[in-house]
């Protein structure tokens, strides 16, 4: 069976001050009337059975989550009790997963990226599934890379391999770092590679069996949480494991020494909605070059800038020109676009400040 597994652990920083330590960006309206953690659930629900979507998450998110998804049973909302990287939080679903279904197949997408259309996204998950029955192979999405972004890791593809439904498939020949610019430029003109989507489907014991040839400390830990789990002493053993687990990326775990990797070419439109800069292509621009979503926007000589705020404010810029503009209730953001990137830095600034903590 296919089962969905949403990680939504992730703090969002770059989308501040908008984004908070308990209200991160998956849990944001940023396209749409729907959070974008709540759209990667419903494009999963038709796809994963009644009952078998897992969201993995802390602490401090786990009650905004399951607010925002009350259709999930409360055992589908896995709540690790401190940050392990994604190795972890993977391999602590594929147990609890294998568990109930020892052929278990996981999708594992991120809860804060923007896949469109939905239905077009479910069936390339069907097809990832069928690939991904075969023992050891690891399924991931590639996306045409459209422009030189420096903001992407990036896949190379290898040979062709005869497709099992409509997407072209290859295999995986390498997972490449976020690179410069020149680098990204040369990609784009190659042709062979493709932005990684951070998507990947594989069966349990797939993902299990790789943990225990690579990482059997943390496999053995995964297993002696899953024997506790339906008892009463779940809660104590998580909490005892977890402080002993590596804390360590799947990439640097799992991917990076993976010897059977197949890309399916994504034909379905996604953003990892990185950075404040992904509202323009969201939202597209006016006449000016301008970017406005939620707010009222009063523009003169003002051009190229993306702006934000409450519904009903007015933001007004006069003579300014490649600017980000976002507004709260309590704080208020202005940098120059090509430094969205580095808002993350900015927030790392103010939790180091206990007088700025509270805008965290």
């Amino acid at each position: 069976m296919l089962h969905g597994v949403i990680l939504a652990g992730g703090s969002g920083t770059r989308f501040w001050p908008l984004s908070r330590r308990d209200r991160p960006k998956q849990l944001l309206k940023l396209a749409g009337s729907r959070s974008l953690l709540q759209q990667s659930h419903d494009r999963l629900r038709g796809t994963s059975e009644e009952g078998s979507l897992l969201v993995v998450t802390n602490d401090t998110l786990a009650a905004g989550i399951r607010d925002q998804l009350p259709e999930l049973p409360a055992e589908a909302v896995i709540v690790e009790p401190m940050l392990r990287d994604t190795a972890v939080a993977i391999g602590l679903a594929a147990v609890l997963l294998q568990q109930r279904d020892p052929d278990a197949v996981l999708a594992v997408t991120p809860s804060d990226h923007l896949i469109r259309p939905a239905a077009r996204f479910r069936e390339a998950l069907r097809e990832a599934a069928s690939w991904a029955q075969g023992a050891g192979t690891v399924v991931t999405f590639g996306i045409p890379a459209r422009t030189p972004a420096t903001g992407y890791g990036y896949i190379r593809r290898g040979e062709s391999l005869t497709p099992k439904g409509r997407l072209q498939t290859y295999r995986a020949q390498a997972f490449e770092e976020k690179p410069d610019l020149e680098t990204a430029q040369a990609y784009v003109k190659g042709g062979e590679h493709y932005w990684n989507s951070g998507i990947f489907v594989w069966s349990a014991r797939t993902v299990l069996d790789g943990l225990e040839r690579h990482l059997p400390e943390t496999h053995a830990a995964l297993e002696r949480i899953a024997a506790a789990w339906s008892t009463p002493e779940r809660d104590a053993v998580l909490q005892r494991e977890y402080e002993q687990l590596e804390k360590i990326s799947i990439d640097y775990a799992l991917l990076e020494k993976s010897k059977d990797i197949v890309v399916l070419e994504a034909d379905f439109e996604w953003s990892d909605v990185g950075a404040w800069s992904a509202l323009e292509e969201i939202y597209g621009q006016d006449a000016q070059g301008n970017t406005v979503h939620e707010a009222t926007l009063q523009a003169l000589e003002a051009k190229n800038c993306i702006v934000e705020g409450p519904p009903g404010r007015l933001i007004a810029l006069l003579g300014v020109e490649d600017l980000i503009v976002v507004e709260t209730r309590d704080a208020t953001l202005v940098c120059h676009r090509d430094r969205a990137q580095e808002v993350k830095a900015l927030v790392k600034q103010l939790e180091a400040d206990p007088a700025l903590q509270p805008y965290t």
